[in-house]
């Protein structure tokens, strides 16, 4: 399907770590955003404060963590739907990994400020669980 991602290994643990490094990304930009804005312990009293103050690359960061969490569900539950529909693992694993690959350009092009190819590769990383979703239909 995607000839560079055929190195991957077609298995659940690889699919399951391809959740489990999604779910973790907003923690990641959270991280980046803090580091970007000087965060310093004292900051720790009201982080949401610390980083609704922020601007520039901090404040974007803080914006991918927060873009982050909302396509994850969709993410999560479309694998589940996929592997239970019994979608070819090597597909599900393919458009689970090259999500977690689009979601961290993704955030790097927010935090770079380029805004027109975030916006591409939000919707190309968007189309990976609609495809799980649309095999998983097609093979019920």
């Amino acid at each position: 399907m995607f000839p560079y991602l055929s190195a991957v290994p077609a298995t659940n643990s690889s699919v399951v770590l391809a959740m489990m490094v999604a779910s973790l990304l907003p923690l990641v930009f959270a991280i980046l955003a803090k580091v970007f804005g000087g965060f310093k312990s004292k900051d720790n009293a009201n982080p949401r404060e610390f980083l609704g103050k922020q601007t520039g690359a901090a404040a974007r960061a803080n914006a991918a963590q927060q873009n982050s969490y909302e396509t994850l569900p969709v993410f999560l539950a479309a694998v589940i739907v996929a592997l239970l529909f019994f979608v070819p693992l090597s597909v599900v694993t393919q458009l689970a990994w090259l999500y977690v690959i689009l979601r961290i350009i993704y955030g790097l092009a927010y935090i770079a400020n380029w805004a027109t190819f975030r916006s591409i590769i939000w919707s190309l990383s968007l189309a990976c669980p609609l495809m799980l979703f649309y095999l998983a239909i097609r093979l019920s």
